[in-house]
């Protein structure tokens, strides 16, 4: 998963995985799938009615349940809060007691007389706040969307599970509309369309539970372009609402991203098809509000706001979507028996974030330096936004004990960490393997090892990892892990760009323009519901250039008037400003009128830079080759 950071105060803007039968159990049914069915032509007051089947049971009392937490998220999304009316019924078609234990579960007495389940599935997207990250809310990419020309169908959201039928086998239909596109990382089996044309039934096979949590799905007025990467079939859908992008206007980055990430990986065990799943949130009440992405062994949801400019929207899903396709070296190749054997109600969490999102999130960073898709100096930009946004966090605590204890606090706080810290964690491990194997091992073959020595079918320890890492590799990491990982030392970043003959600096840094000296420039007045300046204005330079001054009330920006109710729309679109770009902003200074109409010139701040050395060595020089492009 990728989540966006806060980058206005007062609201949430951009940033960011065989079949088997049953076995004999307490709730054990036939040996036939789990007949389930979601029917989108039948939805009733934005809710979506499902049906299921499970099968004849020979035990008196079963338990069915919706998932508190999934997989890939670190947070409790309490899944069976959006369901409605929920009824139990037997051969003869009478109804039978249901029994609602907690918010995710229900259990049904008499259960040999048990034919079958239904209930209505309310959304998620239309519920989110601002924000729409963690707290009451899915996390929007794990989330679902009812609507009339778009449905997201995040699975797990719309089927649950019998306690000890996980793995049994699921045979779904989803009936929509004839007209509508559908994709599907599950491979459909069969379809059939009504007798007048205008209802078609799409019938998919699912080995187990986890089969239909990891499979996705985006039914209605879709726009779908494939293309092919190194034998993968990349199969990319966008909901647009208001037609503003087109999958085939982000085709063109995403293959050239994934080419790339094909190239950089080499010959890690891939998968020979990948969807990625795109709504973009136009913004409106009952859009969508948390911004990322979350990943699944062949697929990724992404949510990203509409009002973005399409080389601004590129941007973004290159960091996001790359992020994502990487997660199937880990966790999905990599992982512990708490991520292969994950319990939807009762989770427990494994110790090492630092590796399921920190190294793949440095893996989405370095390897657009290693193909050619950034220059040196936006790679060591990035290095820097990193090292400043873990510094804001709390530098002095455990990872594997945040990891291990995610979804309580103190720790649940400090989950954006893992792709800010945990990324110059992975960082850090790549030099230092460079510098024990004179530059010919780096993270990336490590990692390689172990997904060959493990794969996707056996979890490692949780508790031995790091000592076979240290053995596979060399002392220092013993000492790295002990202090920084498992330890709560802060890392001294200056130790391990010496190695590689590299240096922070300070000076003039690039920046957007809503920042400046490290910090928002603008904030809200309640009381007044305005939008002002801070003193931080004076610390971007296209802002000072052009006038603007601490306290001037912002009146509005290219024609839209800026209130307290929109001002997260209007200011995703300032982030994503570039250069050249003609802008038109109305301010208010002591109760006077002014303007500012030009294009947009470069903005910047003073900040921290990273730079190679003037003087550094052939030695340092040479492993810094190796860690940037070998």
């Amino acid at each position: 998963m990728k989540k966006t950071l806060a980058i206005i105060g007062f609201s949430a803007l951009l940033v960011a995985c065989g079949s088997s039968t049953k076995t004999s159990s307490d709730d054990l049914a036939t040996s036939n799938p789990i007949e389930t069915v979601i029917d989108i032509t039948k939805v009733s007051d934005d809710k979506v009615p499902v049906t299921i089947n499970p099968g004849r049971f020979t035990v008196e009392t079963v338990t069915y349940r919706l998932p508190k937490v999934v997989q890939g998220t670190y947070s409790v999304s309490d899944f069976g809060k959006y369901i409605d009316t929920f009824l139990a019924f037997d051969y003869h078609g009478n109804p039978m007691p249901a029994n609602k234990i907690d918010t995710n579960s229900w259990t049904i007495a008499n259960a040999s007389q048990l034919d079958y389940i239904t209930y209505y599935v309310n959304d998620t997207f239309d519920q989110e706040v601002v924000g729409g990250i963690g707290g009451d809310v899915p996390f929007s990419p794990a989330g679902t969307n009812i609507e009339p020309n778009n449905y997201v169908l995040n699975l797990h959201g719309f089927i649950g599970y019998f306690d000890s039928l996980k793995n049994s086998q699921y045979k779904l239909d989803v009936i929509a509309p004839a007209d509508f596109v559908r994709t599907s990382a599950l491979q459909m089996s069969d379809s059939t369309t009504s007798a007048d044309g205008k209802v078609m039934t799409s019938s998919y096979f699912a080995p187990r539970y986890f089969d239909i949590t990891d499979n996705p799905m985006m039914y209605g007025k879709l726009d779908v372009e494939e293309f092919e990467v190194g034998g993968i079939k990349i199969v990319l859908s966008v909901y647009s609402p208001n037609k503003k992008h087109s999958a085939k206007s982000m085709k063109d980055a995403m293959q050239t991203m994934m080419e790339g990430q094909k190239t950089y990986l080499g010959d890690v065990d891939s998968t020979p098809r990948y969807d990625i799943y795109v709504y973009l949130s136009d913004g409106q009440e009952g859009s969508p509000k948390g911004f990322g992405a979350l990943e699944h062994h062949t697929s990724t949801v992404v949510v990203m706001p509409e009002s973005m400019p399409q080389s601004a929207l590129d941007k973004s899903m290159i960091d996001i979507v790359s992020h994502e396709f990487f997660h199937i070296v880990t966790p999905l190749s990599v992982h512990s028996d708490d991520v292969h054997y994950f319990d939807y109600n009762n989770p427990t969490f494994s110790k090492h974030l630092w590796m399921y999102e920190g190294v793949t999130e440095y893996f989405a960073t370095l390897f657009q330096l290693n193909q050619g898709l950034v220059l040196e100096d936006e790679f060591y930009k990035k290095i820097m936004d990193k090292i400043g946004a873990a510094k804001g966090m709390n530098d002095a605590m455990s990872f594997t004990v945040m990891s291990e204890n995610v979804l309580d606090e103190p720790y649940a706080s400090q989950y954006y960490n893992v792709y800010q810290k945990g990324a110059l964690i992975g960082m850090c491990l790549d030099i230092l393997i460079r510098e024990g194997s004179d530059g010919n091992r780096g993270i990336l073959s490590l990692m390689k090892e172990l997904s060959m020595k493990y794969g996707k079918n056996k979890p490692f320890d949780d508790d031995k990892i790091i000592d076979e890492i240290v053995a596979m590799t060399y002392p220092s990491l013993r000492t790295f892990f002990d202090d920084h990982v498992i330890g709560d030392v802060p890392i001294d970043y200056n130790v391990f760009f010496e190695k590689v003959g590299i240096e922070i600096g300070e000076g003039q840094v690039k920046t957007n323009y809503i920042q400046g000296n490290g910090a928002l420039i603008v904030t809200a007045n309640q009381g007044e519901g305005t939008i002002f300046f801070t003193d931080n204005v004076l610390g971007n330079s296209f802002w000072k250039d052009q006038g603007a001054m601490p306290n001037d009330v912002i009146k509005s920006i290219d024609g839209t008037p800026v209130s307290l109710q929109n001002a997260n729309k209007v200011f995703q679109e300032v982030f994503s400003w570039e250069e050249g770009q003609d802008v038109n902003v109305v301010l208010s200074r002591d109760g006077k009128e002014v303007v500012i109409k030009t294009a947009l010139t470069p903005a910047y701040t003073k900040g921290s830079s990273l730079h190679n050395k003037a003087d550094a060595t052939a030695a340092q020089k040479e492993l810094r080759n190796a860690w940037l492009k070998g």
